[in-house]
């Protein structure tokens, strides 16, 4: 009867044990499926099984996904070990395993891996990181010359990262002060400080908060960026950790009015439920750059950017491309005053973790670069500011700090450090009633490459000025837009006019071009000569030197779709009227069809041959007379104004103005 006893007792008390465990384990997938990788860290250790591959699987990702993936290697190795379906254990193993600075085993890891792999996503990521490794001793030997320091005076056990600097004020974000713990990370939530500092020397005496109104209770705050003046700011805010609350990140701004800061307000970039962070405003306050995880990028996060259109909104949402971004994640972008990208990566040949990255433009290519140790180390090392050309600050938690993120400086001490920024400014110019031309205010002017890709974007304000960016060795195409007038193209080349920096004196030098760009506005029934369209004596064929010539409406036709044309074909008066008129219907009927073949709709187009019936010259007697008479014409016979307004108005919402007036962008 004892013995009864005893075995129903110990059946019972296995039973409870396997109950609790696997309530821990259930506890833990919930919390890893809310988010809460801090609390699911907690769970699954409790419960955790050495041969479960799924427990210990999960157990790594949670640590990954709270950005502790040094800790998830021991468990990506038990679930391997443990027979785990998901393949992509195999590549986060290895990435662990280098963020642990052990690469001999992740180069292992993968190629075994690749030997046996059969999930075609899972196999690029290992085969572009295997090839990432196999850089590595390159960037181990390059040389450079930065020097850098923890900047102890603001830096805790807790984190502080993302500096940026403004008018002797040191902005960055934290969470310090303790308080309630966010699950996701299991450390306190983060909100945004400002010190007074001259560079990088500290005023810890200064150190306080932003606003209540931008430091929300128990919400993370991240990345901020500002305009010059620092009236007006961007900032990450999200995760407050609630079920009810935002899962996502998104970018708000606000502005500094009657001494304080309104309410912020989100912005119109942001996507729907995705992650939209670190925020970077171009110099000229004109141009956002920002990091999210929203669909069609080339997976992870990637940078992209938006342009601030006359109205004050950001639009034209523009991922940056493969030769920027990853399938991993590229994140923290920066463009100071050197006409360089700083980004940081986990995607591109590093030693671990996020590296910081120079992106540099020149001859129409991007060449990227990694900063290198003593920047860069096997911990995730992010968030580069310049205060000058060569000083400035990153993030990093690497070993040897004071906790967990902190801040550094750093000064590049390289000898031949010579910045040449070349800049291509102008004016946006029309004719007025008396054919003076005279400024084009609130237009849209757009830099392009050689391959047409969108550069840059800015919107004239009423003097009509505009300024970009451009690059050395490389060919350009400025196009000019707004409603009512024609689209405007004129090509622009920096070939052949670099600077040679053997012969500078200065660490930074300015080279402006000037190019004004005229526009003429759009009346339906206006008369518009082509020159040079030439034919052969009673022909109707093409020629060279037509084609080039038509070149041009072909392009004035793609860049104004809002427009059908009427073509036609005038002739002299010596010959008879039949004969003329016949002449020039096949004249001007031979246009359109070239046109066509070049792409542009054959609805929006009409071949009219006048033969002799409307002359310039009445009594033309000479032969240039009589050739003004031979004239090939073009005019707008329809504009869908609606749909052009459409496309000026395109995003405009009255409500969510970023800046109030142009001094704002300044």
């Amino acid at each position: 009867m004892d013995s009864m006893i005893f075995n129903s007792r110990l059946l019972s008390l296995i039973l409870v044990c396997v109950l609790a465990s696997c309530s821990a384990t259930n506890k833990a997938t919930k919390s890893f499926e809310s988010g809460e990788y801090s609390d699911a860290i907690y769970q699954y250790e409790k419960s955790l099984k050495p041969d479960d591959p799924e427990s210990n699987f999960l157990l790594a990702e949670a640590y990954r996904k709270s950005n502790r993936i040094q800790e998830a290697e021991p468990y990506y190795m038990a679930a391997i070990d443990a027979g785990i379906e998901d393949e992509s254990a195999h590549y986060f193993y290895a990435v662990a395993l280098k963020a642990n600075d052990d690469v001999q085993r992740a180069n292992k890891v993968l190629e075994d891996y690749l030997k046996k792999g059969k999930d075609d996503a899972v196999v690029a990521l290992a085969e572009r990181e295997l090839n990432n490794l196999s850089q590595l001793p390159e960037i181990e030997t390059r040389v450079n010359y930065f020097r850098v320091k923890n900047l102890e005076a603001i830096n805790s056990k807790w984190a502080e990262y993302s500096p940026f600097y403004n008018n002797g004020r040191l902005y960055f974000t934290s969470n310090h002060h303790g308080g309630k713990i966010y699950k996701g990370t299991g450390t306190p939530f983060t909100d945004i400080f400002v010190v007074n500092t001259r560079g990088a020397k500290v005023d810890i005496a200064t150190l306080e908060e932003l606003s209540p109104i931008i430091n929300e209770p128990n919400v993370n705050l991240g990345s901020i960026t500002m305009s010059k003046n620092g009236n007006t700011v961007i900032f990450a805010k999200g995760n407050s950790g609630k079920s009810s609350g935002p899962s996502e990140v998104n970018l708000y701004f606000t502005r500094f009015r009657n001494g304080t800061w309104q309410t912020p307000r989100p912005l119109s970039i942001n996507g729907q439920d995705t992650w939209d962070s670190t925020p970077a405003l171009s110099p000229e306050g004109t141009t956002l750059y920002f990091s999210s995880n929203r669909e069609g990028g080339f997976g992870g996060l990637d940078i992209y950017t938006a342009s601030l259109n006359r109205r004050g909104r950001w639009v034209d949402v523009r991922n940056m491309g493969e030769h920027v971004n990853t399938p991993g994640n590229e994140i923290f972008p920066y463009v100071g005053g050197t006409g360089k990208l700083y980004f940081s990566s986990d995607g591109w040949p590093g030693f671990g973790g996020l590296d910081i990255f120079e992106a540099t433009r020149e001859g129409g290519h991007i060449k990227l670069e990694n900063l290198g140790a003593p920047i860069n180390s096997n911990a995730d090392d992010f968030g580069l500011f310049l205060f000058n050309p060569s000083r400035g600050f990153f993030t990093s938690n690497r070993k040897g700090g004071k906790g967990d993120d902190d801040i550094y400086t750093f000064v590049n001490d390289d000898p031949n450090l010579k910045i040449v920024n070349y800049w291509l400014a102008g004016t946006t110019l029309t004719h007025d009633d008396n054919d003076n031309l005279v400024p084009l205010s609130n237009t849209k002017v757009v830099l392009k490459d050689a391959d047409n890709e969108i550069i840059d974007e800015k919107f004239t304000q009423v003097d009509g000025k505009y300024r970009f960016r451009v690059f050395a060795e490389e060919n350009y195409y400025l196009v000019a837009e707004k409603e009512d007038y024609f689209t405007s193209r004129i090509d622009f080349s920096t070939i052949g006019k670099s600077v040679d920096r053997a012969e500078l004196k200065e660490m930074i030098t300015n080279v402006q071009f000037e190019v004004d760009l005229p526009l003429d506005q759009i009346v339906v029934d206006k008369a518009i000569v082509l020159n040079n369209i030439y034919y052969d004596l009673n022909k109707a064929d093409i020629k060279t030197e037509a084609a080039a010539e038509l070149d041009k409406l072909v392009t004035l036709m793609k860049d104004n779709p809002t427009i059908n044309i009427e073509l036609s074909s005038h002739t002299d008066v010596r010959s008879s009227h039949d004969y003329n008129m016949n002449l020039s219907q096949r004249r001007a009927q031979s246009a359109v069809n070239y046109l066509a073949s070049q792409g542009i709709e054959g609805r929006r187009m009409i071949a009219k041959g006048y033969g002799e019936t409307k002359l310039i010259i009445e009594d033309a007697q000479t032969e240039e007379q009589h050739q003004v008479n031979r004239r090939t014409e073009f005019k707008v016979t329809k504009y869908n104004k609606k749909f052009a307004k459409q496309q000026a108005e395109e995003g405009f919402d009255e409500t969510d103005r970023f800046f109030d007036d142009a001094e704002d962008s300044q």
